[in-house]
Formats: C-alpha cells, structure tokens, sequence
C-alpha cells in the first residue's frame, strides 16, 4: 500500500547553510503557530549549547500540514562530529532536501551526508539557498552540485534532481531564478511531487526502529522512529529484538508530532514518524515487533569514533567548591547515560576507579558533552584529546580528514607552512571571488590545536571546516606545542605586583585577585621549556623610599580560553579542570618536585 497522506524528508547541508533557518520560515507559512504567538529564530535549536553556538547538535523532528499532506520534517546536524545523528535519521525518512549555499557552494560536509544519502537511495531535492546574499553564484554551485552527484556516483534517479532556488530568511523559494518569490509555496510543491510515499504493509505485523531517544522528567524514555510495518496503538504487546536477543514488553502512551508538538495519539500506522513511552530500558538500534510476529529490521551501522579522552574525578586543591557531583559514581553514571542516546560515543572503564576513556567524533563532539556536563553542576578534568589508532593488514593506521580552508590570498603562504609541518597534502586549489579554496587530507591529529594558530595567522579572516576521509598508514611525528607553561608554584592569591613582574616572561591567562594553587597554569611561556612562577608575590613595604616605589602597575588584560581553545592548548602532562564556574589549566603532577622527579626518570 502507498500512503498518499504522508511524505518523509530530511533537510541536510553543511553548516550554516541555513537547514534550521528554511525549517522555521516552513513551520510559519504552514500556519503552526497561533497569530498572536511569540516564535522564536531557529525554533527547532532548543537547547541553550545550540542556540548560543548557532549550530544544531541534536536531530529533531518536525511536521507540517500542506493541502491534506502530512510533511515530517526532520532537521540534522551540519557538523562532523554529529554524523552519528545524521546516518539514524537517514534510516526515517523517502527523501532529503539536500541545501547549499548560493555562494560557498558544496563544502566538505555536504559531500559527507549527500553519500549517506545517496547509498540508502534516498530521493534529493536540491534547495539553493541565500539566493539574497549580493556575491551569490547561482548558476556556478549548481554546476558544482552536479559534479558532486556524479563524483559520488548517484543513479540516473538521482542525477535528475530538481532544484529549488531560496531565501530562508526571507521565506522565499522559486522554481526558476527568473519567477518573483513570494512565499515557500514552490518548495511546498516540489517536496509533495518529487519525494517518494512512504510504501508498505499497513495490515502487517508491527515492525518499528527506534531511532533516537529523548528523555522528559514526567513520562521518562521517549523513544523515536518510523514504523516500517502494521500499526502502533497504546498498551501493545511486544518484543523488543537486539540482534539475537529478545524481551517482551507492552507501549505506553503513542505520539505523533504536530508543528514542533507532540501530540497523543489512538493509533499510528506504516510511514508515520512516530514516539512512544513506558519502555524505560529500550535502546537506539532496536526493533519493535509484533509480539506474535516478531521479525527484526537490519541493524543500524554507525561510523567509528576517530578521538578519545580520559574524563577523571576532579581532584584539584580547589575540587569540590563549585559543583553538585563531584565523585566518581556520578560521573561514571553520567557517562554511561549519555551512550544510551548519543550512539556514536563510547566510554570504557580504565584501570583507576576515577578515570573513564570516552571516544566521539571529533573535539566538538566530546566539548559539547562536557559544556553540557558542567552546566548540569558536575566537575571533573579532562586530558589532551588523542586519535584512535587500528591496525589494518598489520600496519598501524590512523585517521585523516578532509580538510577545506577558505582564506584572502595573502595568507595562503602562512596557512600551507603551519599544515606542511602538520603532515597536509594539498589536493586541490581554487579561486572564488578574492578568496582561496584550498582541500587538503591531513592525519586528525594535526588538527588537534590547528584552529587557534589558523585564526591568529589568518587575522580571523579564514574559515576552515573539515570531515572525516578514512584510515591510512601512520604519516610520521606532528611537532607539538613549541612554548612552555607558566606554572605557579604557591597557592594563594594573584596580586598584580606578582603578575606585573611575570608578564615579561610570557602571555597571561589570569588576571589580579585570583585564587591559584601550586601546579595550576597561568600563562603561556615566551620559551619552550616550563617555567615555575610566583603569581601571589607581594610588595614588601619598607620605611625607605625608591624612585620607582611610586609607579603605576600595568597590566596587560589575560588571554580568556574557552574549553575547546583549553582543550586544545594542553600538553600530554596537562589537564583541563571543569567546573559549573570555572575553566582551569593545571599540570597533572601539581608538586613541583614530583614533577621534576617525573620528568627525569622520562615519564
């Protein structure tokens, strides 16, 4: 059976192609919300870490109503590091509004979703947005998608790809660059044509894959998907099948989803997106089946983690002042929840009872658990993030990405030095509108500490974005930082005598009057070695007076690190202490001896 009432789509792009932007201005001109409704920008970024960063994190799920059409809308991440959200979305869904910029054209993550895209044979519809923006290059992206398609292969289906011309900002689309845009009524029209019916068994046995989970403090586990097969009411029986193993269990409530809603439902059936509760111990991957029929789905495949880093229990001088949970159980609990919802993160125990090795995707993906951990009150410290390395015929391999670097021409020189010394290949090079493009592969990491040096040589003037490519044979040793600590070596509290007569010596990461603890980092050392400091020295006062006792103590402002940039920074012999408050730099041997020790016997 096909079911006309119902079309499937996922909207992917790279990032800040304008996905949650065109989702919004669809949501408005289908007439959701009330006319006196206040509506936020970006109203599918919900949480507080997307809005702030502007990006999405997490997939959500949508659905408009156009001429009797029920449209499920579901709005993807555009980073990397997120791709784990993309590929189960993929699973949901008949086809994909694959959006592009009207003047960077097709970036590195475009190419990354449109593959996954195109392998589970997925209907594209091609939106080109900020149609608005005065350097755009319409009709040259359009013949850089056309390129990508045949670079990756797709079928003649695919090639024939329609393509829709927008402004998300303005709520505008147009079938031809020549038409006047009034509205989205053209993409409306186009995604009811081109996008497949979602095609099935509606009498069958219940077939249902859980494909992202949330989670409410009212009803608990929340459990998303599409059901492939028969239908879904409240109080089923059914079995739940992971692979080999099978358990019974019964539904509670069914919703399904109404603008940005969810609404409870009597039934749903084949080709809806769907959510349910009361199955409190249901997992990502799962089939929901019939319970006198049970038939799994195939398993979900997921890319690998390339990154890892060992999150441990804060025990700093300072451990304990600002957060709620503090102790290993905490922390252990706390990672170990996050993997049941973010699939392609993974956490083992190590050997101390304190420490938990947790691998993801990339930094942004580990920081954004760690910001969102912080938040939530707890404390711990985190160590230099390193690549996961396999073994592949016998040779040690590790991963590469596919970096590309948009930069003004005069900076091109410094950009190919700082990645030639990071073991870069430049693979391709070329011009848009006085800037470069320049595509490199380059191992992951030596993009470990890269952006930091990229903005300050380029000025803040280059954009870098970068995917994962694959594994190949170990490229041979990455220099690493090339200047030492400031380390202090007295607790206590910072005086701006004590910092005036280090600030020679280096950059400052601290300003006057603030705690420090021996072993704490609070500088950058102009030389490549360490150097123990004294940040709470102070002025000692005397009857005698000196031409200089008078002068003015200047100093220059501190250099304020986010976690990524801390994160970033560190050696191997460092770590990040988080905190609700706080971002501390600190030596993982704080006693200035057992450090020294440490360094001799080569540790």
């Amino acid at each position: 059976m096909i079911r006309e009432d119902i079309r499937n789509v996922a909207i992917i792009a790279h990032v800040d192609h304008g996905k949650t932007t065109l989702v919004d201005a669809l949501l408005k001109q289908s007439h959701i919300f009330r006319e006196n409704e206040k509506v936020a920008e970006r109203v599918m970024d919900s949480n507080d870490l997307e809005r702030e960063r502007g990006i999405t994190i997490l997939s959500k799920n949508t659905a408009v109503m156009h001429n009797g059409v029920k449209i499920n809308i579901v709005d993807t991440p555009g980073h990397a590091d997120f791709g784990g959200e993309v590929e189960r979305v993929l699973n949901m869904v008949d086809g994909v509004l694959l959006l592009v910029d009207a003047f960077e054209g097709p970036m590195p993550q475009t190419k990354y979703v449109l593959r996954k895209a195109l392998e589970q044979k997925l209907k594209p519809i091609v939106v080109i947005n900020k149609i608005d923006r005065p350097d755009q290059r319409v009709h040259e992206v359009e013949d850089e998608v056309l390129e990508l398609f045949m670079e990756l292969e797709a079928d003649d289906d695919q090639l024939d790809f329609p393509v829709v011309y927008a402004s998300a900002r303005d709520g505008i689309a147009k079938a031809s660059m020549d038409d006047e845009g009034k509205d989205m009524q053209p993409l409306f029209e186009v995604l009811l044509k081109e996008i497949p019916a979602p095609q099935g068994d509606i009498d069958g046995p219940l077939q249902f894959m859980v494909t992202t989970l949330d989670y409410d403090d009212y009803v608990g586990k929340i459990a998303v998907g599409r059901i492939v097969r028969g239908r879904m009411k409240p109080n089923q029986q059914v079995v739940i099948m992971n692979g080999e193993s099978t358990r019974k269990a019964k539904l509670g409530r069914v919703y399904t989803y109404n603008g940005l809603n969810r609404v409870e439902t009597d039934e749903m059936a084949m080709g809806d997106i769907t959510a349910f509760v009361g199955i409190e111990d249901i997992n990502i991957g799962e089939t929901v089946a019939d319970a006198e029929h049970p038939e799994a789905l195939p398993a979900l495949t997921i890319d690998e983690p390339t990154l890892s880093m060992v999150f441990s229990v804060n025990n700093s001088p300072f451990a304990g002042r600002e957060g709620d949970y503090v102790t290993s159980r905490h922390l252990r609990d706390r990672l170990f929840k996050e993997v049941e919802t973010n699939v392609s993160m993974k956490v083992e125990e190590t050997e101390s009872p304190d420490a938990f090795k947790v691998s993801g995707r990339g930094e942004l993906h580990l920081a954004v658990l760690i910001e969102t951990m912080r938040r939530e009150g707890y404390e711990l410290q985190v160590g230099k993030p390193r690549v996961i390395y396999k073994r592949i015929n016998d040779q040690l391999c590790e991963p590469l990405e596919y970096l590309t670097i948009d930069v003004p021409q005069e900076f091109m020189g410094t950009v190919m030095e700082n990645l030639g010394a990071r073991k870069a290949e430049l693979i391709n090079m070329n011009e848009l509108a006085g800037y470069l493009r320049m595509e490199f592969i380059i191992p992951a990491r030596g993009l470990i500490g890269f952006r930091a040096q990229f903005l300050t040589s380029t000025k803040g003037n280059g954009i870098m974005n970068h995917v994962f490519h694959g594994y190949a044979p170990f490229k041979g040793e990455i220099p690493g930082r090339t200047r030492g600590a400031l380390v202090a070596f007295e607790d206590g509290e910072t005086t701006p005598y004590g910092l005036n007569s280090i600030q020679d010596r280096g950059t400052l990461f601290i300003g006057p009057n603030e705690p420090v603890y021996t072993g704490r980092v609070i500088g950058e050392n102009a030389r490549e070695s360490d150097m123990d400091v004294n940040p709470c020295k102070k002025k000692h006062v005397t009857n005698m007076r000196s031409s200089s006792s008078d002068e003015a103590v200047r100093l220059v402002p501190p250099r304020i690190f986010s976690l990524e940039q801390a994160l970033e920074w560190i050696n191997d012999d460092e770590l990040v202490e988080v905190t609700p408050k706080s971002i501390r730099m600190r030596k993982a041997i704080l006693d200035r001896a057992a450090r020294a020790k440490a360094a001799k016997n080569g540790r």
